[in-house]
């Protein structure tokens, strides 16, 4: 299953990745283990992870190809709106070698 990573570099990884958990939480199905600094994501679509390491947040996504950009779009976009005073950036890197979205500030996204 083709799968996309970022490294969201920031001073607060596990506020970020609760915050997000708990957000998108209200429409799927999300879990965060606080102690393990992780949690889980579970679309329609494919699955995502949140890892909190010191100075850095790791985001993956998993699903069909068709649906890897919207799995992309739905983290990152949320994750940028949160950390909008960090000035946060998320850059997707895909296993399949093709480029990923990227997402900072203001809703931008390449």
């Amino acid at each position: 299953m083709p799968r996309s990573e970022a490294r969201v570099t920031t001073d607060r990884p596990h506020r970020y990745a609760k915050q997000l958990v708990s957000h998108l939480g209200r429409r799927i199905e999300a879990s965060w283990d606080e102690e393990a600094g992780r949690g889980g994501l579970a679309f329609a679509a494919g699955t995502g992870t949140l890892t909190a390491e010191p100075g850095a947040l790791l985001l993956a996504v998993e699903g069909d190809a068709a649906s890897l950009p919207v799995l992309e779009d739905v983290v990152g976009r949320h994750l940028v709106r949160f950390g909008t005073k960090d000035e946060l950036v998320v850059e997707w890197y895909r296993d399949t070698g093709e480029p990923g979205l990227v997402h900072r500030g203001e809703g931008e996204q390449d």
